[in-house]
């Protein structure tokens, strides 16, 4: 079941919603059985097959979260928390990652190991970080409600449980025990409608407009030309931001109808004028994840400079491979680790640079290297970069051609094909870029929310030109992952 659904907006949510205010009257816990009930049926619609792994998963960090509260052995503490990650990494990978391994087994040992074929249970990469997360905070004294109804609903909250924000144990616990949000508050449904729409919108209408000029690029990559080439890469980089980002809106949305705050995932990333500041506004829930749970027990910046560099390219690598089981991804990770640093020298050199060209160098960094994230390998991602570089030469579309009557064009021109229409193409991609880097976010727009006529025609007219198109609906790209 889609956000971006009929069945979803008009029959689940609203029965969700009904049910949990109506139950919360007789017993707020019941109403939180209720949300549990709703976010098993709503995991399970997917496929029935993928619900015992969730449940299985649940019990057995809950239980083993029991453990570490309850011993008073450090060393017995440290221990179950390592057999509490080990459980973890290993569901992950083995579901995740095992025919990876056995594909570069095969490729390094010239070997013909048979592939396991294993369907990724979906959201898997996010409750395992997130009860990860959980067991290392239990492990440290910061967390101390271990109520079995509330730890379930903590991790399996439909709003949040298939693409996030990865949520942190401090940032909703203790909503989940305000009696003082068992009630309808009609200013957090107000809000959570408002940037509901404008999730909606971003992805139907904004997201897979551009994903089916991506599609159409990606689909003949060794056939693209250095204008071809700009044109898929830029219409992914918009498409990924406003799926990713409207998924997130609309999780924020519909956690917010049930009282329920989750954290922001972003802020304005294109506004970046630094790769470190860009991952402070992108995906911001597993930037802090890595941060804290990783970089900061390898040892931060409290160490060597070396080590520090070390670590930063270790942990945005995690981050790729945490994204997709390819070396594209591990690529994608890489590089932006090593631009990380780069960035540290940088600034620790004392340099200083305009922020126009800050901000030009940052956004062309992360639209190149999305090509390896797009990428289903390295080879198409080569062949995407070479067009972008110039070295399949620089032949322009017969529609500019003609509009620029320039003689050394002549020769050079071919038909355009990514889209139907290249104008529409090239209006929709600077009007996204403005979109991005001048205006404010849904976050602030929602922030700064004071109902009146003007704001609910606004929201009313994005969600109904969005729910016309739900005819046509499509998975969001991070489920993928």
């Amino acid at each position: 079941m889609l956000f971006n659904s009929f069945e979803f907006i008009f029959v689940f949510l609203p029965i969700a919603f009904i049910g949990y205010f109506t139950i919360n009257k007789i017993n707020p816990n019941l109403g939180k059985v209720w949300l549990i009930v709703c976010s098993f049926f709503f995991y399970a619609w997917w496929n029935p097959a993928y619900l015992p792994l969730l449940l299985g998963s649940l019990l057995v960090n809950f239980f083993i979260s029991k453990q570490i509260a309850n011993s008073e052995s450090k060393m017995r503490r440290k221990v179950t928390l390592t057999v509490g990650i080990l459980f973890n990494v290993g569901l992950l990978g083995f579901f995740k990652y095992a025919d990876f391994f056995i594909e570069n087994i095969n490729f390094i040992l010239q070997q013909n190991f048979n592939f396991l074929h294993i369907i990724l249970p979906l959201a898997i990469s996010f409750y395992t970080f997130q009860q990860i997360a959980y067991l290392v905070d239990v492990y440290r004294n910061e967390a101390k409600d271990n109520s079995f109804i509330n730890y379930i609903l903590f991790i399996s909250f439909f709003p949040q449980l298939i693409a996030g924000p990865i949520v942190q144990h401090n940032e909703v616990m203790g909503q989940y025990k305000d009696i003082t949000k068992t009630k309808i508050n009609w200013e957090n449904v107000s809000k959570g409608l408002f940037i509901f729409s404008i999730g909606l919108f971003k992805k139907v209408a904004i997201a897979d407009t551009f994903a089916v000029w991506v599609n159409n690029g990606y689909s003949d990559a060794y056939a693209l030309n250095f204008f071809d080439s700009w044109i898929t890469s830029l219409s992914y980089t918009f498409q990924l931001y406003f799926d990713f980002s409207g998924y997130t809106d609309m999780a924020l949305g519909i956690a917010l109808l049930f009282n329920i705050k989750l954290p922001t995932n972003f802020n304005s990333p294109y506004k970046a004028l630094s790769v470190r500041e860009y991952w402070q506004r992108w995906h911001i829930t597993l930037s802090r994840f890595l941060s804290k749970y990783i970089y900061i027990p390898l040892g931060g910046n409290r160490i060597s400079r070396r080590r520090t560099y070390i670590n930063l390219i270790l942990v945005l690598s995690i981050s790729g491979f945490w994204h997709g089981a390819g070396w594209t991804y591990i690529m994608w990770g890489f590089l932006h680790g090593v631009a990380m640093v780069i960035n540290r020298m940088w600034y620790k050199a004392g340099f200083k640079m305009n922020l126009i060209l800050a901000w030009f160098v940052t956004f062309h960094f992360i639209n190149i290297t999305r090509v390896f994230f797009r990428s289903p390998d390295m080879a198409t991602a080569f062949e995407v970069l070479k067009a972008m570089f110039g070295l399949k030469g620089f032949a322009v579309p017969e529609q500019i051609s003609n509009i620029l009557q320039w003689d050394w064009l002549k020769g050079y021109e071919y038909v355009y094909q990514i889209s139907d229409d290249l104008w529409m193409t090239i209006y929709l991609l600077v009007g996204a870029l403005l979109l991005t880097v001048f205006l404010k976010n849904s976050i602030q727009l929602m922030e700064r929310l004071k109902p009146n006529p003007l704001y609910s025609i606004y929201a009313a007219a994005l969600f109904i030109y969005a729910a016309l198109r739900l005819d046509q609906v499509t998975e969001f790209l991070y489920f993928n992952f």
